[in-house]
């Protein structure tokens, strides 16, 4: 019988996957509508080196190995021939039980190609086996290359050993990652990627120092396996996607760009020679982009963007069910102009070039939020001031404030945000000034976060990832939000509708001379409110000299028209000072708080501006003042040109000017009731005396009769109820404020205050309103008190003492607006109480020019200047007209 010859092993093909060591790598076959089958073939006729393994933290007692001499060279040689290349294998044997398959592999596609058991061998990398009795061909084809290769000392047989050997250090365990990435400043590393977890996360050595790394491709996220008890349970393409990612970069030579830590793992870039991985899986819809990781990207944002758009535009794997979010069409997408206005910190108010307004939010930015009350204050008796009391709304504020207002800017409108909940329509736009980009520069100094938004919603900045980047920035560098160090705390005193306050600050200011201010608000052409930061006060600022058309207002009466030019003047103070820093010059307070002055921007006087412009007229009272020459002149050019509310004046001609030239006097009997600080005071009329004391006994009759339950009146701002005087008896009395358990009332017949509790009043029957206040409010005419506080406090007691509870007879000399000046004199007429107060020398006269009122000034000139000769009191260190008034604070 003839020799009968062994049957050819069978002849497979596939595609080597990855190289385990020296001699044993894993194939993968051809697909057939699945995943494709792996398998593992060790080369059979030769011991390979074992490479380091790591300690595992699961095993008892498992240590960390080294490499063996040639160990990594024997699994590099193989990498750099098989990876990703078709090969053709032969299986020989299977151990039983193990199942491990040791057989041939053939570098092409039949056994008729390069031997790579041979080529190994050859190389001295590894070690053939020589047991057996009787070696087969191949078995001697092997002994013969390894004789050869020791011939040669090739590899692990060369006479120094050492030689051309990489001894590796690996290290598994990085102690401070975040210092690591920096190291590297985000520059290209070498590596080998050597394990694939899944579409977005590897496992790489860097070299060639041999950091071992696990990084998490930054700016995406793949679908991921979770772990249900004891199986790996994939989401919805996860396999697809970490067979992209291993069939093109498992044990391929890569670089690696780390931009970021993320726990214990890296963030980072993975560049393959065809390009960067991440915009692949995107680009096929096997992966979404995530803004958590987005902002630490350097290698270009806008391509990574841009592949998944074209994934969800062919609706590809994880788009397939995708529809674009619905969006409301832009007409017009950009626009310029200048800022007149930063609203608190993510919104500004542009003026175009046509001379419209536009409120244009910052796109995808969030502005500082308030956070959790303090334990030490309930919610419900804060009363919260955003821009103070919100952590870093004010340094947000103040940062584009003063880098934008009055500056152009371009924008670029990103979407509308519809109206909802109440809000209306935004306009979201990317703002400019120059080449900065102003919501990322904002972001940048930590004074505002990014938006985050759902997947599927495309309506956000168009420099989205622009604006997380610099979130990281700011994060990574502790700036402004992200700072471990309390934020900043904004003591302000409002002084607005606080008379007794702004008393008290009122000297302060004065005394400054001009002081720097910030304009917070305007509320019409010559009321503003002010930020004082020397005094680290809010104030409610009236334009001095000047008399502006009053706005519509909503009144006890109803809504009130608005004069004509009001809006204009509003928006004309608006443009010209709004959130601008000016200078003010305080120099008198009114009865409700409000300081009168005169403003400056950039050295122009808005009062005088306003009047210029035909938007306001010069009041009587600027007569008094420095800049009166000033309004003068600016009225009669106004005037001139027809200017705005000067458009329908006309001068009169040939018409001889109408001007009272005699003293009018009317005098009534009065009786002093209450004295003011500014020469004023409260005055009954002496003929309405009896009819008070009988509304007064009635009054106190009714409430005797049917006494009122204490505690049971409800005390409200603005309301008339009775009130209990310290006498024990019955007034009418209106109540001006209710703070707590004190409230502060005015008793309107008697012209006083007093500070009370609510237990002390009572509900005033309906029959006792329609009675009128008996106590009337008059000013002393022609006079002023001194400057100086010791000498007002001087002229006010002098002046109480003379007429309080004392019958006068009062005069009215002239109105300003709604305040009456008078004379009062003795009721024989012999003496003028302004007059006796001039020649002791507590006060001072006032130069008004009106003819009428010629000969009254002229006696009080005269009985200022017998104080004067005769050195009393205010005059008695000298002349304070003249050179001395600035030594002696008098500027009148």
């Amino acid at each position: 019988m003839a020799n009968q010859q062994p049957p050819k092993p069978v002849v497979h093909r596939g595609i080597v996957k990855q190289i385990l060591s020296g001699d044993a790598v894993i194939i993968r076959g051809v697909p057939k509508g699945g995943p494709p089958p792996e398998k593992q073939i060790c080369l059979s006729n030769v011991v390979a080196p074992k490479l380091a393994r790591r300690a595992n933290p699961n095993i008892e007692n498992s240590v960390e190995t080294k490499d063996e001499p040639y160990a990594w060279e024997a699994r590099e040689f193989l990498r750099k021939k098989l990876i990703g290349r078709d090969v053709a294998f032969t299986v020989e044997y299977v151990v039983p039980g193990s199942g491990r398959a040791y057989g041939c592999i053939y570098l092409g596609k039949d056994a008729s190609a390069e031997n790579v058991t041979e080529s190994i061998v050859a190389e001295g990398l590894v070690e053939v086996r020589r047991g057996g009795i009787k070696p087969s061909d191949d078995q001697m084809k092997l002994i013969d290359l390894e004789d050869a290769a020791k011939a040669a000392g090739k590899g692990k047989w060369s006479k120094d050993s050492e030689s051309g050997r990489i001894m590796r250090n690996i290290k598994w365990n990085i102690e401070n990652p975040r210092n690591f990435v920096d190291s590297f400043h985000h520059k290209p590393v070498e590596a080998i990627i050597e394990h694939v977890r899944d579409g977005c996360t590897v496992r790489a050595f860097l070299l060639p120092d041999f950091y071992h790394v696990t990084v998490m491709l930054s700016g995406i996220k793949c679908p991921m396996f979770r772990r249900e008890e004891d199986k790996e349970v994939p989401e919805q393409f996860a396999d697809e996607a970490k067979f992209f990612t291993e069939s093109r970069l498992l044990q391929r030579d890569v670089h690696i760009i780390l931009e970021g830590v993320s726990n214990a793992n890296f963030l980072g870039t993975v560049q393959h020679p065809n390009g960067n991985i991440a915009e692949f899986l995107l680009s096929e819809g096997l992966a979404r982009c995530v803004d958590w990781s987005m902002g630490v990207v350097t290698t270009g944002t806008e391509r990574l963007r841009a592949a998944e758009k074209v994934a969800k535009e062919k609706k590809l794997k994880l788009w397939k069910e995708y529809i674009a979010a619905p969006t409301i069409d832009i007409t017009e997408k950009t626009l310029s102009g200048k800022v007149v206005e930063v609203v608190n910190a993510d919104a500004l108010v542009i003026k175009t070039s046509s001379g419209e307004f536009r409120r244009i939010n910052l796109a995808s930015i969030r502005p500082p939020r308030l956070g959790p009350f303090g334990e030490d204050q309930p919610k419900n008796e804060r009363r919260i001031r955003p821009l103070y009391d919100i952590p870093y709304m004010f340094e947000a504020r103040e940062f584009l404030r003063k880098k934008l207002i009055g500056k152009k800017v371009n924008v670029t409108v990103d979407y509308i945000k519809p109206a909802s909940d109440g809000y209306p329509e935004k306009t979201c736009a990317t703002v400019n000034v120059g080449d900065i980009n102003v919501g990322e520069a904002l972001v940048s100094k930590g004074l505002a976060t990014v938006v985050r938004y759902r997947q599927d919603d495309d309506q956000r900045s168009s420099h989205y990832d622009d604006l997380l980047a610099a979130e990281q920035r700011a994060t990574k560098n502790s700036k402004g939000l992200h700072s471990k160090k309390p934020p900043p705390i904004h003591r302000v005193a409002d002084l607005s509708g606080e008379p007794s306050k702004s008393k008290q600050f009122l000297p302060f200011l004065q005394r400054a001379g001009r002081s720097e201010a910030i304009v917070e608000f305007v509320a019409s052409g010559s009321r503003l409110r002010l930020y004082i930061p020397k005094e680290t006060c809010l104030i409610t600022f009236l334009l001095a000299g000047i008399t502006c058309p009053r706005s519509a207002r909503t009144g006890p009466g109803g809504p009130s028209e608005s004069e004509p030019y009001a809006e204009e003047a509003l928006q004309f103070t608006k443009e010209t000072c709004l959130q601008r820093e000016v200078e003010v010059e305080v120099e008198a307070l009114d009865k409700g708080g409000n300081f009168i002055g005169w403003l400056f921007v950039d050295g122009m006087n808005l009062s005088v501006s306003l009047v210029e412009n035909g938007l306001s007229k010069m009041h009587p009272t600027a007569e008094r003042s420095n800049y009166y020459h000033q309004l003068q002149t600016a009225e009669e050019k106004a005037k001139s040109s027809s200017m705005k509310i000067w458009e329908s004046y006309e001068e009169p001609q040939n018409v001889p000017a109408v001007e009272e030239t005699e003293r009018k006097t009317n005098f009534k009997g009065i009786f002093v009731t209450e004295v003011g600080t500014e020469l004023d005071f409260y005055a009954q009329y002496a003929d309405k005396g009896a009819q008070l004391e009988k509304l007064m006994e009635q009054l106190r009759s009714e409430l005797e009769t049917n006494p009122p339950l204490p505690g049971a009146f409800t005390a409200r701002s603005g309301d008339l109820c009775a009130a209990k005087f310290i006498d024990g008896q019955w007034y009418r009395a209106k109540i001006e404020k209710v703070s707590g358990g004190t409230v502060s009332i005015f008793y309107i017949d008697y012209g006083n205050r007093e500070e009370t509790t609510a237990v002390k009043l009572a509900l005033l029957p309906p029959a006792y309103h329609t009675t009128p206040p008996q106590a009337h409010h008059y000013y002393l005419a022609c006079v002023t008190l001194p400057v100086d506080e010791e000498f007002r406090h001087d002229a006010i007691a002098a002046f109480r003492r003379d007429v309080l509870n004392n019958q006068f007879l009062l005069n009215v000399e002239y109105r300003v607006g709604q305040q009456e000046f008078v004379t009062i004199q003795t009721q024989e007429k012999q003496g003028d109480v302004a007059a006796g107060l001039l020649a002791d020398g507590l006060i001072l006269s006032e130069k008004r020019r009106e003819r009428k009122l010629a000969k009254l000034v002229s006696d009080y000139c005269k009985a200022q200047e017998t104080a004067r000769k005769n050195r009393l009191n205010i005059w008695r260190y000298g002349d304070i007209t003249e050179d001395d008034a600035r030594e002696f604070g008098y500027s009148g």
